[in-house]
């Protein structure tokens, strides 16, 4: 097999390795971690190490670039947002191998985990105004961010790739209030003010990289509703109407795709409602809950899946279960929570979900994970800064993003 030495002068190609094969890259933030299966003919000697570079345009491979002994190879210092693709060569003595094919296209993501408010200690009326983060792709605790305005309960929280906000929500006097405000993800700091909110709490919220969505909700002046409001959240400026839910319901859970938005959990009714986001209207049957039809459950989505688990009936519910978003249906059995929680929030990143706070019997300061794509039972992540039965969680990775 004829092989190249990549241009080294003075050596021989043929004594060059073949080049490695089946090169797969996993997306982090700034980075990409680039897997590939070595080549079994090494050429005249031992291969010494492995290059792999990374093109943004698919043809210039010099965005970036890391050696390695073996497989897998981190590439660092690249930039979130930007598509790109890989390459890797093999080495030995005698020279370099031609490259091995491109990988598929990747997408370096910042994905970092956003709580924010909530009800801490033993109070009813104990709202906090405390914002904390984590990087979904490594367990471990959550750390400080900045602060909301005020103490606030019952929140809701969308988010772009580099933007959230908070709407809504009741505060320390256990009052609705129409505050919307936001903080830039990548940064750590308080918050900035949007515009008005639909002075309403337990909305469930949902949205994609442009929109930001909120249904349903208990208002202190008109009680539950079924309203549908968006924001655009690259922007600034109040709330708009957007459509009807299905349910006049206090609370409700939502998660979504870029192209559409299922909403869950309309205390303890069955239907699964969906809508597309990048137009304004009322739902669309979705399907039915199976046997988690408790009030507000935390939700959480990639691209492909709709998670829900937890929520109150009757007591708390451990369950969790999934849809695919695509498609309609009626939602299937996925695992169990480590305990019967409810009144959490949920989020994701690109491949993990992860439930936060809520109560057990107490308020509770647990984050669990799964990955989304598999079935299971959820596992310990780690710790919130505080206890928080209704905060709100949301990403900058969401499934809403991917």
């Amino acid at each position: 097999m004829v092989r190249r030495n990549g241009g080294f002068i003075g050596t021989d190609g043929l004594d060059a390795p073949d080049p490695p094969t089946g090169v797969t890259p996993t997306a982090g933030s700034e980075q990409v971690s680039v897997a590939f299966t070595a080549p079994t003919d090494t050429g005249t000697s031992a291969i010494t190490g492995f290059v792999a570079q990374v093109s943004i345009d698919g043809t210039d491979y010099s965005a970036g670039s890391n050696t390695g002994s073996s497989s897998p190879i981190v590439v660092s210092s690249l930039t979130n947002g930007t598509a790109a693709t890989a390459k890797v060569w093999a080495i030995n003595a005698y020279g370099t191998s031609a490259p091995s094919s491109a990988s598929a296209s990747f997408t370096p993501t910042l994905q970092r985990a956003i709580r924010a408010g909530g009800r801490t200690g033993g109070g009813a009326n104990t709202a906090v105004n405390v914002i904390d983060y984590r990087d979904i792709t490594s367990a471990g605790n959550f750390s400080d961010f900045g602060n909301l305005s005020v103490g606030n309960a019952y929140l809701s929280a969308v988010a772009s790739q580099t933007r959230a906000v908070f709407e809504g929500g009741l505060n320390t006097s256990d009052t609705a209030i129409n505050v919307m405000e936001y903080i830039t993800i990548a940064t750590t700091g308080n918050v900035t003010d949007f515009g008005d909110g639909n002075s309403r709490h337990g909305n469930g919220f949902a949205g994609n990289n442009t929109r930001g969505m909120f249904f349903s909700g208990q208002s202190g002046s008109s009680g539950n509703t079924n309203s549908v409001d968006y924001i655009t959240i690259s922007s600034t400026g109040d709330v708009t109407d957007f459509g009807d839910t299905s349910r006049t319901v206090a609370t409700c859970s939502a998660c979504a795709s870029s192209t559409r938005a299922i909403v869950w959990g309309v205390d303890n009714s069955a239907p699964i409602d969906y809508f597309t986001i990048s137009s304004t209207g009322n739902y669309t049957d979705f399907g039915d809950h199976g046997t988690n039809s408790g009030r507000q459950p935390a939700s959480f989505a990639d691209s492909t899946r709709g998670v829900w688990a937890g929520g109150y009936q009757s007591g708390g519910l451990n369950n969790i279960e999934y849809i695919t978003i695509a498609t309609t249906g009626n939602s299937a059995d996925f695992g169990d929570l480590t305990a019967a929680t409810w009144d959490t929030s949920g989020t994701a990143g690109l491949t993990r979900g992860l439930i936060v706070g809520g109560y057990a019997g107490a308020r509770v300061n647990t984050v669990e994970f799964v990955v989304i794509l598999t079935t299971g039972n959820m596992t310990d992540f780690g710790d919130l800064t505080t206890t928080a039965q209704h905060s709100s969680a949301t990403s900058s990775a969401h499934g809403g993003l991917q």
